[in-house]
């Protein structure tokens, strides 16, 4: 009968200890699934939007005599990015750039913000 009790005691304690991690595996499944369902519709535009700047760059390089700076800007910009969005991003942890930003309008900006490069988050206000 002893060993019965102890059996019943480790078998509470170990379901009453699973209840957390439970939780944050269906809090961690959750953020998955969104992140699939959000990718299914994000990336299939991200790649067309690349591969169309991608296509227009190269005009661009071609109607302007071979100009690779302006080809580049449309490339960077077109090409550039985040192609698949992760759980981080959905919960604004990260940024989510759509577009890609050439190096210099970084550059630019880092000389307008005083040298201070700072992150602006996709849709969100820069606090200033």
């Amino acid at each position: 009968m002893g060993r019965t009790v102890l059996a019943a005691v480790v078998l509470a304690t170990s379901l009453g200890a699973a209840r957390p991690a439970r939780a944050e595996f269906l809090e961690d499944a959750g953020w998955g699934l969104l992140t699939v369902l959000a990718n299914v519709g994000y990336m299939p535009v991200k790649v067309t939007y690349a591969l169309l700047g991608g296509l227009t760059g190269g005009l661009a390089l071609g109607l302007t005599g071979g100009d690779l700076d302006t080809a580049e800007k449309v490339w960077v910009t077109s090409m550039g990015g985040t192609y698949a969005i992760t759980p981080g991003m959905l919960r604004g942890e990260d940024e989510i750039a759509f577009a890609g930003t050439s190096a210099s309008a970084a550059t630019a900006d880092a000389s307008d913000n005083g040298g201070n490069l700072q992150e602006q988050p996709l849709g969100g206000s820069s606090g200033s």
